[in-house]
């Protein structure tokens, strides 16, 4: 008898894994005709049931989660990605969408959401987030139901005074509209790695997200979303060709033209007009000798990070912020303040806190890259990455400082040199399919960057679309960036219209929004036919002025009220036809 069981498990196993198994009694069963057939029958039966009910546990979809995102300059873009792909191996299918895709209303419709939000300027919420923000943020929101369990994760930087607001602001009105917060706010600083990844999992630990898992996905993690091999935490070492001043030899500023070689990335480095090249730089040698002497250390003294002792010196050029200090970094050296716009050096020479060196490491933030707008286009130069630097010098307390990459990359690292880079993409700031669409481009200084990559792009394509670009700086003969391009483009007749405003060779003032508004009457008509605005620059001054200017012509030249013209812009921002790379 055990061996007929034996064989029948056998059998019905295999009627598991093949739909196509017939369930028999063995030949040498003790049954007659009749028994044998009754039998075979109830067991066929039982182990197609068996087999349907373990197809459908293995392809019950997983939980609905809803996952929100604010980004400026792309990186809670990429942890949202990123959140999808963890949420599947939690028991979660989830859906993923700017903060101004949904609304007060739609949201109170859902059970479970994620909100990745950073800050920018005095404390503002990202393009694609301002309209949620506002509209949660008012007097008379809309209330949101208990049922509605969410968890917010910010990025920011702890340097400046408004740090993480917008996403802190998010979270708090949540909770006060009456959603149900599993997880406490986490505001994280510009080395958000580490505290992000520990927020997601204690997300899907709470007991709200755990109890109502579904089925997590059987490829964990997978996408049929492409993930290139080189990012942030691994970045691909390509070589410094070529840097030429594009500055006159009197200008005020000085701004260079940045070309690298991409050559042996392949595809994992493939990228669009309008998106940002991540660049890993090193800290000047001068200044770590002089934090060094102010600190008294030598710089041999052996230190650890998580990644295990190095010298102070390497990691000081290598790995630290050397200039940022912050609230944490006070708190480590044994300090309840500093004066406001204190640095690194400032504390060690005039503060002077008694900490050995590991201390002090401590205290550092890590060394972070920089984003830079390329501005070049792939068709244009095959294998290279170009990109427009204004380098950064101004003076704190009478002592001349410096910026980090701006310098190494113009003055400290020789052709030929490595340094780590990657792509990060920017899907809210590329040109479109329409080759005949026509495109508006406002870019003053260094805002010219992905305005030369545009242009390149349209010229490879050969698209018929009218172009006119804004641009301007202090001085026409000293700052006019990419000159001869420019006025080739004119020639050739690509480059429709140019719009150049020099503030600084008349006696009045002149900006680049001082000329939107005495064209007002043609922008207008550009954007009546259909056309694409783009601005690129300073955040809180220059953007923010081009953008009155620019509801002042729609307002006047179409004749519309304050909410006439609000609802014009929110057409040309859902039509992503309002695209801003601001900083």
């Amino acid at each position: 008898m055990s061996s007929i069981i034996t064989q029948l498990s056998a059998a019905m196993e295999s009627k598991a894994q093949d739909d196509n198994t017939v369930v028999e009694l063995p030949e040498d069963a003790p049954f007659d005709p009749a028994q044998r057939e009754w039998l075979n029958g109830l067991l066929t039966g039982i182990s197609t049931i068996a087999a349907a009910a373990q197809g459908a546990k293995e392809e019950a979809p997983g939980t609905p989660l809803a996952i929100f995102y604010g980004s400026q300059s792309g990186n809670c873009e990429v942890l949202a990605k990123d959140l999808k792909k963890f949420a599947a191996t939690q028991g979660f299918e989830a859906s993923v969408g700017e903060l101004d895709s949904t609304d007060l209303a739609a949201m109170a419709e859902l059970n479970h959401v994620l909100i990745l939000c950073s800050t920018f300027g005095e404390g503002d919420p990202p393009d694609n987030a301002k309209n949620f923000y506002e509209s949660i943020t008012s007097e008379g929101a809309q209330l949101l139901p208990a049922t509605l369990n969410f968890a917010v994760c910010g990025l920011g930087d702890s340097s400046y005074a408004y740090f993480n607001k917008a996403a802190e602001d998010i979270a708090r009105r949540m909770a006060e509209l009456g959603a149900t917060p599993c997880q406490d706010f986490l505001g994280c600083d510009v080395a958000f790695e580490d505290e992000y990844a520990e927020w997601k999992t204690e997300v899907f630990q709470t007991e709200v997200f755990s109890s109502a898992a579904g089925a997590a996905s059987v490829q964990a993690g997978a996408s049929d979303e492409y993930t290139p091999e080189f990012d942030k935490n691994h970045p691909f070492i390509a070589n410094l060709i070529h840097v030429e001043s594009l500055s006159g030899e009197n200008s005020a500023k000085c701004v260079n033209h940045v070309e690298i070689s991409l050559a042996g990335g392949g595809v994992d480095l493939e990228y669009q007009a309008g998106d940002v090249l991540g660049v890993w730089p090193l800290n000047c040698p001068d200044d770590v000798n002089a934090i060094l002497q102010a600190s008294g250390f030598t710089g041999s003294e052996v230190v650890s990070l998580k990644s295990g002792p190095a010298s102070l010196r390497v990691l000081l050029q290598s790995k630290m912020d050397i200039h940022t200090v912050n609230a944490k970094s006070l708190e480590t050296w044994g300090l309840e303040s500093a004066p406001e716009g204190y640095q690194v050096l400032d504390v060690m020479s005039e503060l002077k806190p008694e900490i050995d060196a590991q201390t002090f490491l401590d205290g550092l933030r890590p060394l972070q890259p920089r984003l830079y707008s390329i501005a070049s286009s792939p068709n244009a130069h095959p294998g290279e990455v170009h990109l427009t630097v204004g380098e950064v010098h101004y003076d704190i307390f009478d002592k001349p400082r410096k910026g980090v990459a701006s310098t190494w990359l113009g003055k400290r690292l020789a052709a030929g040199s490595n340094m780590g880079v990657y792509i990060q993409s920017s899907a809210h700031f590329h040109i479109p399919d329409n080759n005949d669409a026509p495109l508006i481009m406002i870019g003053p200084g260094t805002g010219i960057a992905p305005f030369r990559a545009f242009l390149e792009e349209r010229e490879s394509r050969g698209a018929a679309g009218q172009n006119w670009l804004f641009f301007g700086d202090q001085h026409e003969a000293e700052d006019f960036l990419y000159r001869d391009q420019i006025n080739a483009w004119q020639e050739s007749g690509l480059l429709t219209k140019a719009s150049l405003a020099w503030s600084r060779d008349t006696a009045e003032k002149i900006y680049v929004q001082t000329l939107i508004r005495q064209q007002g009457q043609a922008f207008y008509e550009w954007l009546e036919q259909g056309g694409y605005i783009y601005i690129c620059g300073d955040a809180s001054r220059m953007a923010a002025d081009v953008d009155k200017a620019i509801r002042d012509v729609i307002k006047e030249q179409g004749q519309l009220d304050d909410d006439a013209v609000q609802a014009y812009m929110d057409k040309l921002v859902a039509e992503h036809r309002y695209q801003r790379d601001v900083y």
